[in-house]
């Protein structure tokens, strides 16, 4: 039996893989590292804590931000820190390319957040509830900077789930 009541915020699907990429990477590294000082008998507790402590940060740097987003919002959220905006009252976004590309969507109310396009390309319903909320921007009239930079970023996802639409029933 279906429920008809609102469906909970659109997140990353792809979130817990990355999420647990990261957690064995740094499960990985503390166990080579304290298996390298165990073999040469150097291994003492102050270089274990320190070991251990070196494998957080591996951690905390490897582990993605975790992307969510509602009607009228879009949530990052950081090991550190949740940041969100309006994306029915943006003011602008820039996209910056280059080896880190990242949108940078900036409300009406001073909130600002960064993420990586690809994030968007990968999860549709992130996607369609940024679109929702751009759209009602525009026609508020708030987004002044940026339309076009999502217009064009809308149509490269579109272009590229078009191409994998037609490899997976084998047209292409």
């Amino acid at each position: 039996m279906r429920r008809n009541g609102p469906v909970g915020p659109a997140s990353d699907r792809h979130w817990r893989g990355s999420a647990r990429l990261a957690v064995t990477c740094a499960v990985l590294f503390t166990a080579l590292a304290f298996t390298v000082d165990w073999d040469a008998g150097t291994l003492t507790a102050p270089r274990a804590l320190l070991w251990v402590a070196l494998s957080t940060a591996v951690c905390a740097v490897l582990l993605p931000h975790r992307v969510s987003a509602g009607p009228g919002w879009l949530a990052v959220r950081t090991p550190w820190r949740r940041l969100v905006v309006h994306t029915d009252a943006l003011a602008a976004v820039r996209q910056y390319e280059g080896i880190s590309a990242h949108l940078v969507l900036r409300d009406v109310h001073g909130h600002r957040l960064e993420l990586d396009p690809r994030v968007l390309a990968a999860n549709p319903l992130i996607w369609h509830e940024l679109d929702t909320g751009v759209r009602r921007s525009i026609e508020r009239g708030t987004l002044h900077r940026g339309a076009d930079v999502l217009e064009r970023l809308g149509h490269r996802i579109d272009d590229e789930t078009t191409q994998a639409v037609l490899r997976a029933s084998g047209l292409s």
